[in-house]
């Protein structure tokens, strides 16, 4: 049996995915840190992945993503942030942080000092429109139901702000 029981039925689907900080440190509390998923997500869409909707918290993210090949790209993004966060770490001593991610590194990845993402990414897909719909609202409700704003274009680091219309800090693709 494999590791998670979420797969990615199809690369070319769109598909409802969770990144999560390992142990749930929460890494995403400066805009630097922030600003190199926006990057990458951004680099990636250049080169065709389709992003539908994104959130950013202090330890996770949750995006609604297809391409033509989604388990690449994932771990694409994966492998490059997490080398770039932990540049970013070490450049600016955080020691703290770095202590975590080395101590709470899981027992098998002997190739490296640290890990920065928990395995796997649980991808849902995205059956039908109102899924889709569902998926969107969660994203963009969550920095709410925790408490940090009050509606859900407030929290900068979404794309609520692109369903609304409004300036936002990446392009999303709202046809679905």
């Amino acid at each position: 049996m494999g590791r998670s029981r979420y797969k990615i039925v199809d690369d070319e689907l769109p598909h409802f995915v969770t990144l999560t900080v390992l142990h749930w440190i929460p890494v995403f509390t400066r805009p630097a840190t922030v600003s190199i998923l926006l990057d990458s997500l951004e680099h990636l869409t250049e080169e065709g992945l389709k992003l539908y909707a994104f959130v950013i918290l202090e330890n996770h993210m949750h995006l609604v993503v297809q391409s033509k090949q989604l388990g690449r790209d994932l771990a694409r993004f994966k492998s490059y942030t997490s080398k770039e966060l932990l540049a970013y770490l070490h450049q600016h001593n955080v020691v703290r942080i770095l202590d975590q991610l080395a101590f709470y590194k899981k027992a098998h990845k002997i190739d490296r000092a640290y890990q920065f993402w928990q395995e796997g990414c649980h991808p849902e897909w995205i059956q039908n429109v109102e899924m889709m719909r569902q998926k969107v609202d969660y994203i963009h409700q969550n920095p709410v139901k925790r408490g940090y704003v009050d509606r859900p274009e407030h929290w900068r680091y979404s794309s609520a702000r692109n369903y609304l219309g409004q300036n936002a800090l990446i392009e999303v693709c709202k046809d679905w």
